[in-house]
């Protein structure tokens, strides 16, 4: 679990937090999918939001999916290294590591 004084829930560079972000979306987005079917209703938000243009609801579905894999890598620049630095669980080594 994060600390308070962890900077690595929405710090870093700025394609990670677009990343986070769009997996927050993504997130957010199934969970709706998955109530909507039990009420038997369609919460898709990105269809509603973007039904009539295919191709950009496409493209929202694989910009989630590479964020997916972006944050399973993870982002080594300078700027998120910096980020992580102040957080103890973050360390590589520290004994509170969770795999």
């Amino acid at each position: 679990m994060m600390n308070s004084s962890c900077n690595c829930r929405w710090g870093g560079c700025v394609p990670s937090k677009i990343c986070k972000g769009l997996l927050v979306v993504g997130g957010l987005n199934w969970g709706l999918i998955g109530v909507g079917m039990l009420m038997s209703n369609d919460w898709n938000v990105v269809h509603i939001v973007l039904g009539s243009m295919p191709t950009f609801e496409a493209i929202v579905y694989i910009l989630v999916g590479v964020a997916a894999i972006v944050k399973l890598i993870g982002c080594r620049c300078k700027k998120c290294m910096a980020a992580c630095a102040s957080c103890s669980s973050c360390q590589v080594g520290s004994g509170d590591q969770k795999i």
